[in-house]
């Protein structure tokens, strides 16, 4: 029954010409009254633009989390609109081509997807016109998951968990020449499976899969990111290459090359980034608390 009503909320969302109004409306609430998300917004904010004025900053956190209300409503068309009407939602690309010819090479390709724009419109994309192989980290609601996965894997994607079977995965489809999907800014809850690295010039615990990924198989690596543009339910691709140095040296230095990346992303749409998300809860040794 659950299941029943999550997919026919999705539906109606999906009709629904208003809903990505209404979620900028739910997120102009949660800008205006005190709850976790803004908190968590507005202390990421302070700490990432300390040159920013305090009121540049307010405004920045209210396009933010009207942003943040939007990837929510736009779930019910991105879930279930079939190939034909989910292709004209992408109304323009930059560095797509380069993308191609980097999946010419034959080295398989890693794709970062930072939590920026409607980061489920890049899997959705690259999977109706590459094959692909993504991490997916399981929901703890099962019913859920299992709505979640056959929603992004309906056009050919195939997702793997995020353990060492699913590691082997990524590993043998690049050796496919294949692309691989990762979402670069998590932070992670496994030992052994961070380190810390800059980022907006703070060190945080940031993933190594992705650099011992590119280390061990010198496969190119690009990010992407689909900005929402203005009128909502309409996207531009970005797909921006990761300098060599990502592939070369040490995982740690791998690492910061991932981070400046994601800044840089970030940077170019800041009220289109993640911000809600504690990217800073794990901190060295003796480090103060930042929430």
């Amino acid at each position: 029954m659950r299941k029943f009503l999550l997919k026919s909320l999705l539906r109606l969302l999906a009709a629904l010409p208003l809903a990505c109004a209404l979620g900028a409306a739910v997120g102009g609430f949660l800008s205006i009254v005190p709850n976790r998300r803004r908190r968590t917004a507005r202390i990421n904010l302070e700490l990432c633009f300390p040159e920013m004025s305090a009121a540049a900053r307010r405004r920045l956190l209210r396009r933010n989390l009207m942003e943040f209300g939007k990837s929510f409503a736009e779930l019910g068309a991105l879930w279930t609109l079939d190939r034909e009407n989910l292709s004209r939602l992408v109304r323009a690309t930059s560095g797509e081509d380069q993308l191609r010819r980097e999946m010419q090479r034959g080295k398989g390709l890693i794709l970062a997807a930072p939590h920026l724009g409607a980061w489920e419109v890049v899997g959705i994309y690259c999977s109706m016109r590459y094959p692909m192989t993504s991490l997916y980290r399981v929901p703890p609601r099962s019913q859920m998951a299992d709505l979640i996965r056959a929603a992004r894997e309906r056009f050919g994607a195939r997702l793997v968990p995020t353990d060492n079977v699913g590691i082997r995965a990524l590993y043998k489809a690049l050796a496919r020449g294949e692309m691989v999907g990762i979402l670069p800014d998590q932070v992670p809850s496994t030992r052994g499976a961070s380190v810390f690295a800059p980022f907006f010039g703070i060190p945080a615990s940031t993933m190594v899969l992705l650099s011992r990924l590119a280390i061990k198989t010198d496969a190119p690596v690009v990010f992407a990111y689909a900005e929402r543009l203005p009128r909502c339910l309409s996207y531009h691709m970005h797909f921006v290459p990761a300098p060599a140095e990502i592939n070369r040296g040490s995982v740690e230095s791998s690492a910061a090359v991932l981070n400046n990346m994601v800044e840089k992303c970030a940077r170019a749409l800041p009220e289109q980034y993640q911000w809600t998300y504690k990217r800073f809860r794990v901190r060295p040794p003796g480090a103060k608390a930042f929430y």
